[in-house]
């Protein structure tokens, strides 16, 4: 066990927000990982633990005055395959985006679609993570947990995780319950593409595209995302801040009434997905800036953190916001990142 005392976070998330924490360490087996629970309840802090991944989608709004432990578990192991599938095993803590491009280079359909998304393989199910049209519930198999007060291995199924739109069974019932240290995907030998989502068709023809694979598609969606979201490496930022919100379809109809332009997807159960980032910037908050803390220029969803800005003043930014679409469009924004 490796512990450090009021160590900095700056360099462990995303946003760059200065915030430290009490206690931090990080472990890349098992056996590490029960050793600092083990210290966690002998300490007893007033917080809860908290476990680290790639950092990407955290706002630290003040020190945390507990335990912090970072998810350093590697490995991707293959587990079985049949005819038609292949069963990945990888670590909490590989990149995600390693882990879709170690899948393409295997030939193997299914996340493609989910190039660049930053973080790590554990935040994946926690978060079912999603864009251009695929979801981690897709291509989920099973993954292994560490359950932080038995202190025993658990297995869970796709239906266990009870996914939703960017939720999962680990941020409600389970939350600060379970700690993730594999998660196992089912990856398509025979690829079904999906293009028709987004910009991503546009882009393969700029590219003079001819005959589609994964790793074409990888390419487009990493193009996109590039030109419209900004390199935390540059900006501090944890890409997008807000879940796009579902409203009933009659609901759609009538602000379609009111605001003929607006942007609605429909998911074909009587509920229309509109695109928060449109929403967000009718109320005049692309491009907007208050001292370090902002709304990126291309991109409204994204908050960002251009320096030094506190992580309370991103957080109040995004209550400005939600407040504003609320008053404008009787629609209620929700945070997609965590708040700390």
């Amino acid at each position: 066990m490796n512990l450090k005392e009021n160590f900095s976070l700056r360099p462990y998330n995303t946003f760059g927000i200065k915030a430290s924490t009490k206690y931090f360490g990080d472990f890349s087996n098992q056996e590490e990982l029960r050793s600092y629970i083990h210290f966690y309840k002998q300490e007893k802090t007033a917080e809860p633990i908290l476990i680290l991944g790639g950092g990407s989608n955290i706002l630290f709004t003040k020190n945390f005055n507990g335990l912090i432990i970072k998810n350093d578990i590697k490995g991707i192991e293959l587990i079985k395959e049949d005819a038609d599938y292949v069963y990945l095993k990888a670590g909490a803590g590989e990149s995600w985006h390693s882990f879709v491009q170690y899948c393409i280079q295997k030939n193997l359909a299914g996340v493609e679609n989910l190039s660049l998304i930053p973080g790590n393989v554990g935040a994946s199910p926690m978060q079912n993570i999603g864009a251009y049209g695929v979801e981690i519930k897709d291509v989920f198999h099973s993954l292994e947990a560490f359950n932080i007060q038995e202190e025993s291995t658990v297995t869970f199924s796709l239906s266990d995780c009870k996914f939703g739109y960017r939720e999962s069974i680990f941020k409600n019932k389970y939350h600060n319950q379970f700690v993730i240290t594999s998660v196992t995907y089912r990856l398509s030998k025979k690829p079904h593409f999906n293009i028709s989502y987004g910009a991503i068709q546009q882009e393969l023809e700029n590219m003079g595209v001819e005959q589609l694979s994964i790793a074409n598609i990888s390419a487009a969606v990493i193009h996109i995302r590039q030109s419209k979201l900004p390199n935390p490496k540059e900006i501090g930022n944890a890409g997008s801040f807000f879940k796009n919100p579902e409203i009933e379809n009659r609901e759609f109809y009538s602000l379609q009434n009111e605001f003929p332009s607006i942007v609605g997807y429909d998911l074909h159960n009587g509920k229309t997905k509109l695109a928060a980032g449109w929403l967000i910037e009718q109320c005049g908050w692309k491009g907007y800036r208050k001292g370090d803390a902002g709304c990126h220029a291309k991109q409204a969803l994204v908050l960002v953190n251009y320096g030094n800005a506190s992580g309370s003043e991103v957080y109040d930014l995004s209550t400005a916001i939600i407040n504003s679409v609320k008053q404008k469009f009787g629609v209620e924004l929700q945070r997609e990142v965590n708040v700390v």
